[in-house]
């Protein structure tokens, strides 16, 4: 049987999931949706939209999805409904977790790696966070909560746009790409979103075309020998006229050079740095030129999780070389910087 594909929904309390959720859920797509809360006394699903109050975790839709709100460990309910399908006691095509506002969707992306159960079965496809951006800016200040669900996206979601001045949601953007460069951003309208901007989005996908955010990649200014210009660093040439206001402590920062990696210093080097900072590193991922291969080693992490691929072979005129993002809360940019300079053959 095929992996069942998964995605997390995360956002801060009141930004939209829910309504997101109802959405996807309601729309003629034609694929069985299994949605699991990760319940905390917010508004849930059930009152519109299911068939039946029972008192049973597992509910079945109007339209054939189900529903389960989880009272117990995540990895328990993932297994419960794998193996539930494989004896067709439920029929599902792929399942959707929705986080509580206030959840870090780091441990919940870890319980798809960790466990060999959970990933024979299941294939975590994406985080998508929903932004609100009428109250975002207070609670990216107050919240580590919710710049961790920023850092951790795939793809971001700008809920209530029309209740905030066209400058306030530009400011906003700009924060929200400078905290993660590397996630799409689309407002949304009570929560109308195209499915293909929620299903499929191949986030965690290692073999997939890597797409780390088109920019990120097409900043291919004249390349100084490497890596002298980390990408979008905003500094005292900024021209941004708002960005000093926020000093968020989710940051990105790109490393890049053409000069092949030593894989055996590369490995060494970012062992030594998960361990010492992996709770603070959200997520971290490249497209890496390594000595010895000839096709493009991919290579990802979510906190002390880390795993790598041979990815595709280079084109023909395709420039070889190393493009890294790493995404974390206060982590030493000069430090990984120079460490990963001197993992360079």
């Amino acid at each position: 049987m095929s992996l069942i594909p998964a995605t997390i929904l995360t956002g801060f309390l009141g930004s939209g999931k829910t309504t997101l959720l109802k959405r996807v859920l309601s729309e003629s797509h034609g694929q069985k949706i299994a949605v699991i809360e990760n319940e905390f006394g917010e508004e849930n699903i059930d009152n519109d939209i299911l068939v039946a109050e029972t008192k049973e975790q597992i509910v079945q839709m109007s339209n054939g999805c189900i529903c389960c709100t989880i009272r117990e460990d995540l990895r328990a309910t993932l297994s419960d409904l794998a193996a539930r399908r494989r004896k067709g006691e439920l029929d599902f095509d792929r399942i959707v977790i929705e986080t509580t506002g206030l959840a870090d969707p780091g441990p919940v992306a870890q319980t798809f790696f960790m466990d060999d159960e959970i990933a024979e079965s299941y294939l975590l496809d994406s985080i998508l966070t929903l932004v609100d951006a009428k109250h975002a800016d207070r609670q990216l200040d107050d919240r580590q909560e919710a710049r961790r669900q920023v850092g951790f996206a795939d793809q971001l979601f700008l809920s209530k746009t029309d209740l905030v001045a066209k400058e306030e949601t530009e400011a906003l953007i700009h924060r929200l790409k400078h905290m993660n460069p590397r996630a799409p951003l689309k407002a949304v309208h009570f929560g109308e979103v195209p499915i293909k901007d929620v299903f499929d989005l191949r986030g965690f996908n290692l073999n997939a075309k890597l797409d780390i955010d088109p920019e990120f990649l097409n900043a291919d200014a004249p390349d100084h020998h490497g890596h002298d210009h980390h990408d979008h660093e905003h500094g005292e040439h900024c021209d941004h006229p708002h960005h000093h206001v926020h000093d968020d402590d989710v940051k990105s920062f790109v490393f890049r050079s053409n000069r092949p990696f030593n894989a055996a210093k590369l490995e060494d080097f970012l062992g030594t740095m998960v361990n010492l900072y992996g709770p603070k590193m959200l997520r971290y991922k490249g497209v890496l030129r390594v000595q010895g291969f000839d096709k493009k080693v991919i290579f990802q992490g979510v906190h002390q999780l880390m795993g790598s691929d041979v990815g595709p072979a280079w084109a023909d005129g395709e420039t070889r070389g190393s493009k890294m993002v790493f995404i974390g809360i206060d982590l030493p940019r000069d430090l990984f910087l120079h460490g990963l300079e001197q993992c360079l053959a």
